[in-house]
């Protein structure tokens, strides 16, 4: 608990309290506020480490929370833009039937599309390096700045839609997908490619294994057979990313409905939030360095 924010352990702790009174005794509700504590994206190594050195507590907040992005801005960037940003399957099948049909403009739109999805996934990940040839602990934590910022510019944009259709409507097609892209490659390096968040084929299909194999009946146990054992690690990480990629699509798609454009300001903050705690701490080393190298009492004897 000591690395989660004081006051978010006391906001946490007081509201379960009031929420649970009478109902947990002290144990329990202890039990309850560490539980949902770890479900937070608030811990400080969330953006931090990496792959093998990941929890699997820091790979379910990255998920869900990601997961969620993703879900909102997907499904209320359909309603936008009459897009799904994030499908590139999709976007390639259609790239092939207008190719079939001769419709080279619509075609290229596709392709556009596509281009600026891998853009994005591109641009993040030599981000990523950057920042890692450079030792910078931020480094995942000031793609998802970007990405806040890109969103921002997305709910600027599309206040013009209306004015300016026939420029702007394509323009943010392909920044939609570029936040995609973006958004897809910070969570796969970060996490080894363990949890893909703007698409669920893969996610679901996965699901499906692992039911398959938690429902599997070992009945004969031969001799040097292995049983069938699902990974219900696995498959709880798995779940959490549907249940969050449609709860956040809900969400998105009611936003877009009745706010407009403006939902995209929560959802970046809601990034800035995830990239607060890293950006912070990077800055306070920063400032360390120059402090240091200024101030002649605090450098190490030669």
């Amino acid at each position: 608990m000591r690395r989660i924010p004081r006051t978010i352990q006391i906001i946490v702790a007081r509201y379960l309290r009031r929420l649970l009174r009478n109902r947990l005794d002290g144990q329990q509700l202890q039990a309850a506020v560490e539980s949902a504590l770890a479900t937070l994206p608030i811990q400080e190594k969330l953006l931090v480490r990496e792959g093998s050195l990941r929890s699997e507590t820091l790979n379910r907040q990255l998920a869900w929370a990601m997961a969620f992005v993703a879900g909102a801005v997907n499904a209320g960037g359909f309603l936008a833009v009459s897009h799904y940003t994030s499908h590139m399957t999709g976007v390639v099948s259609s790239m092939a039937d207008e190719l079939a049909d001769g419709d080279l403009t619509t075609a290229l739109a596709a392709l556009a599309m596509m281009l600026s999805f891998l853009g994005g996934a591109f641009v993040c990940t030599t981000l990523i390096s950057f920042g890692q040839r450079h030792r910078m602990r931020s480094r995942y934590a000031l793609t998802l700045a970007l990405e806040a910022v890109l969103m921002l510019v997305f709910g600027f944009m599309g206040n013009r839609l209306q004015q300016e259709i026939r420029f702007t409507l394509p323009t943010t097609v392909m920044l939609l997908c570029f936040i995609m892209g973006m958004h897809n490659a910070v969570t796969s390096i970060i996490s080894g490619a363990a949890v893909r968040t703007t698409h669920l084929t893969g996610t679901v299909t996965d699901i499906g294994i692992e039911l398959s194999k938690l429902t599997y009946v070992n009945i004969h146990n031969r001799h040097g057979r292995e049983r069938i054992i699902a990974n219900r690690q696995k498959l709880s990480l798995l779940l959490l990313i549907l249940a969050a990629f449609l709860g956040g699509g809900v969400v998105g798609a009611l936003g877009f409905r009745h706010v407009g454009f403006k939902i995209t300001v929560p959802l970046a903050a809601f990034l800035c939030f995830l990239a607060a705690r890293p950006l912070l701490l990077e800055l306070r080393l920063l400032l360390h360095r120059i402090r240091k190298q200024w101030n002649p009492e605090e450098r190490e004897p030669s």
